[in-house]
């Protein structure tokens, strides 16, 4: 006796009308080559690569680094700059960058950029003075313009390095005293520090922090960030002031992030206070302990705003 068609079979049938049966077609379309890609000698054994974004007709999800055609760094979509690092003094080296995207489609390599490492100095122990008045623009939602005065070094700065709160995030050679940073998010604090950096690897100590707030996406309210915080140490504790966000009703909470975790919750168990806030932390670690620290606030729909700008302190 014949059975009748399933349900399955019947919707594979339907399905062949526009494709075969198992699934979508297939993407094969491959991103654009990456463009715009530099390489500069950061010192005598790194080198810092940069890039344009790519396109694809879909989304592209990741990077790749190639040394004379060996894979040495493999990048999410939002990364369009690496350090390669462990390299040779005084080497001539080429690199290509190529876009990938979900479906694992290769893009062409890009055109080939080649640099050469300076000669290490090992003798060299003097680190150079931090970079002088640091200054910011914002230039829309995603991107900021940073500057500042040349650092002094011994034999010579052959870089200058961007931190973004804690972590690296761009590197310009010792002659140039300004960086164009991109890829950042619309409406939110950023805090950057630059320190220089010489052949032989030694680095300044930071440059003085810098605020900027990128530009709100268009139809998004203003930010919701603590402003103004300040952090001062003295023996066994450190001092906080801050500003709270204007949120249309009052802050009676904050959480406060050390070292980018959560440490405590700062409530005001009555009428939070008026204008400045202040918190007293007390801290047992030994004298030179390095703390980052942040504070959000809970605004009056039970949410978590966003982050102030990251001071750190060392503990006295």
């Amino acid at each position: 006796m014949q059975r009748p068609p399933t349900l399955p079979a019947l919707a594979c049938a339907a399905a062949l009308l526009l494709t075969a049966c198992g699934g979508e077609d297939k993407d094969t379309t491959i991103p654009s080559a990456p463009s715009g890609v530099t390489a500069r000698a950061g010192s005598a054994t790194s080198v810092h690569v940069m890039w344009e974004q790519a396109t694809d007709d879909k989304a592209v999800t990741g990077y790749e680094v190639f040394q004379k055609g060996i894979r040495v760094k493999t990048l999410p979509a939002a990364k369009q700059m690496v350090d390669i690092d462990r390299l040779s003094p005084k080497t001539a080296y080429s690199f290509t960058v190529r876009a990938r995207d979900a479906a694992g489609n290769l893009s062409k390599p890009s055109p080939a950029i080649t640099v050469t490492t300076p000669a290490s100095t090992p003798e060299d122990k003097t680190a150079p003075t931090p970079p002088a008045k640091l200054q910011g623009m914002v230039d829309g939602g995603r991107t900021v313009t940073l500057s500042w005065g040349k650092a002094a070094d011994n034999i010579g700065v052959t870089s200058y390095d961007i931190y973004q709160e804690d972590s690296r995030i761009h590197s310009v050679p010792g002659t140039e005293t300004t960086a164009r940073v991109t890829g950042l998010r619309p409406g939110t604090v950023y805090t950057f520090t630059v320190r220089a950096r010489d052949a032989a690897e030694n680095s300044s100590s930071d440059s003085t922090a810098v605020d900027l707030t990128t530009l709100a996406a268009p139809g998004e309210g203003p930010s919701t960030a603590p402003t103004g915080l300040k952090a001062t140490t003295r023996k066994g504790n450190v001092d906080l002031t801050w500003t709270p966000p204007e949120t249309g009703g009052p802050v009676k909470e904050h959480q406060l992030f050390l070292n980018g975790k959560l440490a405590t919750t700062i409530v005001w168990g009555a009428e939070p206070p008026a204008g400045t806030a202040t918190y007293t932390m007390m801290v047992t670690d030994k004298p030179g302990t390095r703390y980052s620290i942040k504070i959000r606030a809970k605004l009056p729909d039970g949410k978590w705003g966003d982050f102030s700008a990251q001071r750190t302190v060392a503990v006295r």
